[in-house]
C-alpha cells in the first residue's frame, strides 16, 4: 500500500512540474548561469548511470580487470570519441568491442 501510494506521489510531483513549465512557458526567464548549469543534467544523469554498470556490473563491488567486458567496452569507446568525436561510430566501436570480447575472451 504504501509503495502504491509512494509512486502515485511521484507521479503527481512529476505531472504538476510538467505542467507549470508548459502552461508558464516562455513567460519565465532563467539566469545565464541556471540556463548553463541545466545544460550540464544529461551529461550528469548519463554518468550516474553508465559508471555503476562499467564498473561494477554484477553488482557484487569492483571489476576492474580485463575480464569484465563492459570495462574494456567503455574504454574502447572513450577512446573512439577523443579521437573521432563521432557518435555513431563510438556507440558501434563499443558495441562490437563489448560482443566481441565476450564471444572470443570469455
Amino acid at each position: 500500500m504504501s509503495a502504491t501510494v509512494t509512486i502515485l506521489g511521484m507521479v503527481l510531483v512529476t505531472f504538476a512540474i510538467k505542467a507549470l513549465i508548459f502552461v508558464l512557458g516562455d513567460r519565465v526567464a532563467f539566469s545565464p548561469g541556471l540556463q548553463q548549469a541545466l545544460g550540464f543534467v544529461p551529461v550528469t544523469v548519463l554518468t550516474a548511470i553508465i559508471v555503476p554498470m562499467v564498473l561494477a556490473p554484477h553488482g557484487q563491488g569492483l571489476e576492474l580487470d580485463w575480464h569484465n567486458p563492459q570495462l574494456v567496452a567503455a574504454l574502447f569507446a572513450v577512446l573512439v570519441s577523443a579521437l573521432t568525436r563521432h557518435q555513431l561510430l563510438t556507440i558501434a566501436a563499443g558495441l562490437a568491442v563489448f560482443f566481441s570480447w565476450q564471444f572470443f575472451m570469455l
